[in-house]
């Protein structure tokens, strides 16, 4: 089953005018069918490192290695020879001729000692994430790309919406991987990503990283997915262990840098005072966390809870896609203070700040703005839109620039 990818545009307006691109992003999201897509039409050479001996050539000569290659070429797992980036550095600075290397890699090598200055200013990195649910159905969200470019747009249908009840939970079980969702049913759904977790701890992680304890890390993320949405703890983490929080905190690294763990750091602003300035913890998959807990979509019914938990992450991913597609740099942060008003998500584009809450009922009422408000106050003009996302069939406004909207019109399902 092949899906569009909307990162594709950014890989060719990339290769236009800049020597190498890095598409990285965790294994089984897509990168090596992009690149290959994209590579077909250009006439890019592909070569991989997951060829034993294209590997081995690369360790043992960096140098003749990329000095024999193609003019354009894809180096597939680039992150498996480090090696070879101080060679591309030299190769590039010789001839810096846009598009002439894209690599992908599944881990984020820019996180990798020494490796992050032999690129600076020759790379251009696309972070690939799994498939957003504008990509599995091959439409963008209308709603979506108003809150990305700052205004509610007033042609927007208000009413009319489906409300999703149980499909909105069959979409937060099956994730985004394209190879979990060209399987039939559930269980052969969560099998694949069982199958993913297990090979790619046992892999990519020995490719970055000599850890000794690599037993603990397929419980660290089952456990890292019991917390997902939550503000990051280390010594809850560690508790279940035998091994130092600073080991802990080490693992928890390694797991961001192979793109199945990542973190959303605190907003803050000079404008308002008790701030918490702890990050949250997120799965990069919804399938991902449910087959970790071995979680059923009739599960999530019967657990609010976990539900609130698995929404906030599946929305968190869908808004990171969709940033990641944006022309302009978009950052996304959670805002809480101390007496525990909070905003899921804080979107900033430059001075603009959008604010989002999610919520899993389909009733709406005027205390779930009670943040939205908080931060629209605070930002003032800066302020483009609160949104709280709701299953409900209607766009409704709650006051000025705070609006509720229907998950059928923010997913365009």
């Amino acid at each position: 089953m092949m899906f569009e990818r909307f990162a594709e545009k950014n890989l060719l307006d990339a290769l236009n005018d800049t020597p190498v691109v890095l598409i990285h992003g965790s294994r089984q999201c897509g990168k090596t069918t992009l690149a290959q897509l994209v590579g077909e039409k250009l006439g890019y050479y592909y070569l991989s490192f997951d060829d034993n001996n294209q590997l081995n050539s690369a360790k043992n000569d960096p140098v003749g290695f990329i000095d024999n290659l193609p003019e354009k070429v894809i180096i597939d797992e680039v992150q498996r020879a480090p090696e070879i980036f101080t060679s591309i550095k030299a190769s590039v600075d010789k001839n810096r001729k846009p598009g002439r290397f894209i690599l992908t890699g599944s881990a984020n090598v820019l996180l990798l000692p020494k490796l992050s200055d032999s690129l600076a200013g020759r790379v251009e990195v696309i972070h690939l994430r799994a498939l957003s649910q504008a990509e599995i159905i091959g439409c963008q969200s209308s709603v979506m790309q108003s809150l990305f470019t700052r205004t509610l747009n007033h042609n927007i249908k208000k009413t009319g919406y489906v409300k999703l009840g149980k499909k909105l939970h069959t979409l937060i079980t099956a994730g985004g991987y394209p190879s979990a969702l060209s399987r039939a049913s559930e269980n052969r759904k969560m099998a694949w990503y069982r199958d993913f977790t297990s090979t790619i701890i046992q892999r990519d992680i020995q490719d970055i990283a000599s850890i000794q304890n690599v037993s603990i890390l397929p419980k660290l993320l089952q456990l890292c997915a019991s917390q997902t949405a939550r503000l990051f703890n280390v010594s809850d983490l560690a508790s279940p262990f035998s091994v130092s929080r600073p080991t802990i905190k080490e693992y928890i690294t390694l797991l961001e840098q192979i793109f199945l763990v990542g973190q959303i750091q605190p907003w803050h602003t000079n404008r308002l005072s008790r701030l918490i300035k702890t990050p949250k913890i997120h799965l990069a998959d919804t399938g991902l966390a449910c087959a970790l807990l071995n979680v059923r979509s009739d599960d999530l019914a019967k657990d609010r809870n976990l539900l609130g938990q698995l929404l906030e992450t599946y929305v968190y991913q869908e808004l990171q896609k969709y940033a990641s597609w944006q022309d302009n740099n978009i950052d996304i942060y959670h805002f809480r203070n101390k007496d525990k008003v909070e905003v899921d998500f804080v979107i900033q584009d430059g001075k603009y700040i959008t604010g989002i809450e999610v919520k899993a009922s389909a009733t709406i009422q005027a205390s779930d703005f009670k943040g939205l408000i908080k931060l629209r106050d605070a930002v003032d003009d800066s302020f483009s839109n609160g949104v709280v996302f709701y299953d409900g069939d209607t766009i409704l406004s709650f006051g000025d620039r705070l609006f509720a909207i229907p998950y059928a019109a923010f997913l365009a399902s």
